[in-house]
């Protein structure tokens, strides 16, 4: 089977680079499955579990909100956070995911803060998913 090179990318750091026979990507309408040879595309992802099978088995990444491009040999994610299952801390996200919801129940939160509230919420819950499901 054919691969194409896959880019993880983070304003930190490079967190994967590497060939891939099958990536799923959590999109703004829900999994979205790319082979090689796939038609160029350029959509936003959100916050969520992300999917890599490669020559050597599966790995899983949880995702914040960022960018996919796809070429036909090529994807590239760029992500505001990527991180392996064996890197989550069950704890702090249960903690953050608590956090969030608090903050949210009051009730006065607006604009700005109430969108980073709710961002913080979604990659904690991305990470809750991640861990648990591989844990299971």
């Amino acid at each position: 089977m054919s691969t194409l090179h896959l880019e993880i990318v983070t304003p930190e750091t490079r967190i994967f680079s590497g060939n891939a026979k099958f990536v799923v990507v959590p999109g703004i309408e829900g999994g979205l499955g790319i082979l090689p040879e796939h038609i160029p595309l350029l959509t936003e992802i959100h916050p969520g579990e992300l999917s890599v099978t490669t020559e050597e088995g599966e790995l899983t990444f949880a995702v914040g909100e960022g960018f996919l491009e796809v070429r036909p040999d090529r994807v590239s994610i760029l992500t505001d956070m990527a991180l392996k299952e064996e890197e989550i801390d069950e704890n702090a996200a249960a903690e953050a995911v608590a956090r969030a919801e608090s903050e949210i129940g009051k009730g006065d939160l607006a604009g700005e803060e109430l969108a980073t509230v709710q961002s913080t919420l979604l990659r904690s819950l991305a990470q809750l998913r991640v861990k648990r499901r591989n844990h299971s």
